[in-house]
């Protein structure tokens, strides 16, 4: 037995998202599908099976035990650790045949001595900063560093790449700073070509720049929020047509009556005007539904939309449905996704919650299962 909230996943509307970024890309790249944080609350294994079984053969996780879990799931496609490894992990690594992307000359030097006791090769991908400031040798001190890297003889570097910043936005700035960051990657490529290294990857464009960015892709791109059917930024719609692969949906628990003057849930901050008629929901922020939506937030009830009604609770939510006609206790509630004509989508619940589509996504918690489906078209 089990609660009516669950998050269906469409398989289909994954392998078309794909097929969309491939025909995007004109076939000039590869594609690397980030599925770090459980695939964005998609679901890691079934995602990762799915676009493997749809041609993907790279796939990005951020840590070395999301890559085991995938290799559990029966995944035997190249997975990159894209935040780096232990290297007190090295042995756990190699045996689930993980790439960890390197970022600073230390680290390397610990796994190099690491794979050299264990008697194994180890393969990497190098990681430049270009303006980020977050993870990657910095650009000013690449030549020193790629300088020492042929000392380290048990390291084999496969790939090269960094991260940008803000390629989806259009202020000329801003702009000009994805150029900068893209001439600083360019320059790093040629610097560690001059010294007898050819990575047979080169990777810089996340999902915004495999939209907009060209010159950014190289020969593989990072994928990862549009695979899920969702746009890095709302002008991108127009470059590419994608399907939303999951919707969240519960089923009404109780309804009853609240006359005017009596107030909703915690704190009572939803105060009835009128003889209202409220809906209690078995979905809270136990589950992922965030204590922001309280109060604004609308979900879907027979086609038509109704407001969250007060705080929402640990693992209940009260919705205001006096103006759906016919409403009964069973009915579907859409609080993600379709359900007629109208959709909420995971950038209006993010403007709800005063975010971004990424933590909507990320944050619906393992309580809710995921159940895939296949819907064409």
């Amino acid at each position: 037995m089990g609660r009516p909230t669950i998050a269906e996943i469409d398989l289909d509307a994954l392998r078309f998202n794909a097929g969309q970024v491939r025909e995007w890309i004109k076939g000039e790249a590869e594609i690397l599908a980030v599925v770090k944080a459980d695939a964005y609350g998609h679901g890691a294994g079934p995602v990762a099976r799915e676009l493997e079984s749809a041609g993907v053969n790279i796939f990005g996780v951020a840590t070395g035990e999301e890559g085991r879990e995938l290799r559990h799931a029966g995944l035997s496609a190249t997975v990159l650790v894209l935040a780096g490894i232990d290297p007190q992990d090295l042995g756990e690594v190699i045996q689930s045949d993980l790439t960890p992307v390197l970022f600073d000359l230390d680290t390397a030097r610990l796994l190099d001595l690491q794979a050299g006791n264990l008697r194994k090769n180890l393969t990497v991908h190098l990681k430049v900063d270009t303006g980020m400031s977050r993870l990657g040798i910095p650009w000013r001190e690449w030549e020193a560093a790629v300088d020492v890297l042929p000392s380290l003889k048990n390291l084999k570097i496969e790939g090269l790449m960094s991260h940008l910043a803000m390629a989806e936005s259009e202020a000329p700035e801003d702009r000009a700073f994805t150029e900068e960051q893209i001439r600083r990657f360019q320059s790093c490529l040629e610097y560690i070509g001059q010294r007898g290294m050819e990575p047979r990857y080169v990777h810089l464009a996340n999902s915004a720049a495999t939209t907009l960015w060209e010159k950014a892709r190289f020969n593989l791109v990072r994928p990862g929020l549009m695979l899920y059917g969702m746009h890095p930024a709302p002008h991108l719609k127009r470059y590419i047509s994608l399907r939303p692969a999951l919707c969240w949906k519960t089923k009404i628990l109780s309804l009853k009556r609240a006359p005017a003057g009596d107030s909703v849930s915690y704190g009572g901050t939803y105060k009835c005007s009128t003889d209202n008629l409220i809906a209690t929901l078995p979905v809270g922020y136990a589950d992922g539904y965030n204590r922001r939506l309280s109060n604004r937030a609308e979900v879907l009830v027979r086609g038509k939309r109704a407001r969250v009604a007060g705080i929402v609770c640990m693992d209940l939510t009260m919705i205001d449905v006096s103006q759906i006609p016919d409403v009964q206790a069973g009915d579907e509630v859409v609080l993600l996704g379709k359900q007629g004509t109208d959709e909420i989508s995971a950038v209006e619940m993010a403007g709800w919650m005063e975010t971004i589509p990424y933590e909507v996504l990320c944050g619906i918690g393992k309580r809710v299962p995921r159940r895939y489906l296949r819907r064409k078209g």
